[in-house]
């Protein structure tokens, strides 16, 4: 289709999409973002324009030096970073892809993690509800870099921790190199998407080979029946509903004219919190990227 004018407003009854066709492949690929998203709908959208820091840095109390004003002055107001002996230093500006990069201290089980700031009515990314009942749909762009001993996971969880068996109820994206300090995979070359319902879990092994310093658009859509589906970098994949705290069950991308597999209903009026983090499973710094992430939920409840 060519470029086409028009004289008058364009309507949709179920929105608009952002298709990339491939000039290897011909795939056509959906690249939307929240940017687009309807007046139902409550958004948020945080490209890091500032960088994350530990939460003690918004504590001003007492502080009268200049460094402690100025670490507090241009500390991102939104989201913070946390894990295992994370520092605001670990915090830095992606300048190569944009965005930021978080890197490990450098010991093993170390962690970075992007986290919304969790104080009383500090950020509406936290405030605000995320529940299961809400037709939540979150998205996040993440790039990685060396692909060694490491853990990376993304997406709505009720606890910061990468362990399957923290949560009673989630919906995230996971990927490890091994099952130290974590559960055992089949393949540990696949990123894996994992949801659970009040204890029971489910593991999709998604036919995706996670390579060093690639960048994955990553998105969960959770439906009016809190039954949810997934895509990665614009293409969707059938959801497992096998149940299983290890191994994973493959599954394959939707084929065109083909209904969706999505998940069993999640368990009703849970609230969810997006996160993104990377653990080290050995000595040595890792790092990820996070460009974009961004959250909606419908108005209406």
């Amino acid at each position: 289709m060519g470029n086409s004018t028009y004289n008058g407003p364009v309507r949709s009854l179920n929105g608009f999409q952002i298709a990339s066709k491939s000039a290897t492949t011909g795939a056509v690929t959906d690249v939307t973002t929240l940017v687009n998203t309807d007046a139902r709908r409550y958004a948020l959208q945080c490209y890091f324009e500032k960088l994350p820091a530990l939460n003690a840095v918004l504590d001003t109390t007492g502080a009268s030096s200049s460094p402690a004003l100025i670490a507090y002055t241009i500390a991102n107001k939104e989201f913070q970073v946390m894990g295992t002996n994370m520092t605001t230093a670990l915090s830095t500006f992606d300048t190569t892809r944009g965005g930021i990069t978080i890197t490990t201290a450098g010991a093993d089980e170390d962690q970075s993690i992007i986290a919304p700031h969790l104080d009383t009515n500090q950020t509406a990314w936290q405030v605000v509800k995320w529940g299961t009942e809400n037709s939540v749909v979150w998205e996040a762009s993440v790039s990685t870099n060396a692909i060694d001993n490491q853990k990376i996971w993304a997406g709505l969880k009720l606890t910061n921790d990468q362990l399957i068996a923290t949560d009673a109820d989630q919906a995230f994206f996971k990927f490890q190199t091994d099952a130290t300090n974590s559960e055992a995979f089949t393949d540990y070359t696949l990123l894996h998407f994992i949801y659970s319902v009040g204890g029971i879990d489910y593991i999709s092994a998604l036919p995706i080979t996670v390579e060093a310093n690639t960048t994955y658009h990553l998105k969960i859509v959770i439906d009016v029946n809190r039954q949810a589906t997934i895509y990665v970098n614009g293409t969707q994949y059938n959801v497992s509903n096998t149940a299983g705290s290890t191994g994973g069950t493959a599954t394959t991308a939707v084929q065109e004219s083909k209904q969706a597999t999505l998940s069993n209903a999640l368990t009703n009026d849970v609230d969810l919190i997006p996160y993104i983090g990377i653990e080290a499973g050995a000595a040595g710094a890792e790092a990820l990227d996070a460009h974009f992430q961004g959250i909606s939920r419908l108005i209406f409840e």
